[in-house]
């Protein structure tokens, strides 16, 4: 059997390890690579829409990201208990016509004894900033270890 570890039931350690996996995975932007961590038949609830299983989640991110341009995101543990993890994030991208956002929003995660995600809830608000409002700055990718958190960054 496949697994994701770390596996439920998360600790405080566990879960901080599991959300930072997470944001590193969605910041390289490779839905091939994000999708690995859902379960075949994941249900997930992404502002209006609802993909199920693997494959739509991937046509989801595939959508996303050719919508959402340099996207960077930072992930920070809400809460834990058991086999779920509740998440606050914010990431920062801009469309096609340079116009940049800061999103923001929460998730709640539940995942199966093999660490696999079974459900990914998410509710996310958009904030029109200026360029010169960015606080994400990083190279595309994986956010460096020394680069502020949401908290840090007052977020």
């Amino acid at each position: 059997m496949l697994t994701r570890p770390p596996l439920p039931p998360f600790t405080e350690e566990t879960a901080r390890l599991k959300v930072r996996m997470a944001e590193d995975a969605w910041n390289t932007r490779d839905p091939d690579r994000v999708v690995g961590v859902y379960t075949e038949d994941t249900v997930w609830r992404n502002r209006a829409e609802f993909p199920v299983g693997r494959e739509q989640v991937r046509g989801f991110l595939q959508r996303k990201w050719a919508r959402e341009l340099d996207y960077r995101l930072i992930k920070g543990l809400w809460a834990f208990d058991g086999a779920r993890i509740a998440v606050r994030f914010a990431y920062e991208w801009h469309d096609d016509s340079g116009h940049w956002f800061r999103s923001y929003g929460n998730e709640n995660w539940e995942f199966t004894e093999a660490g696999l995600m079974r459900r990914r809830f998410a509710s996310i608000n958009d904030l029109p900033i200026a360029e010169a409002s960015r606080l994400f700055h990083w190279p595309l990718g994986r956010r460096p270890d020394d680069h502020p958190g949401l908290d840090e960054l007052g977020l």
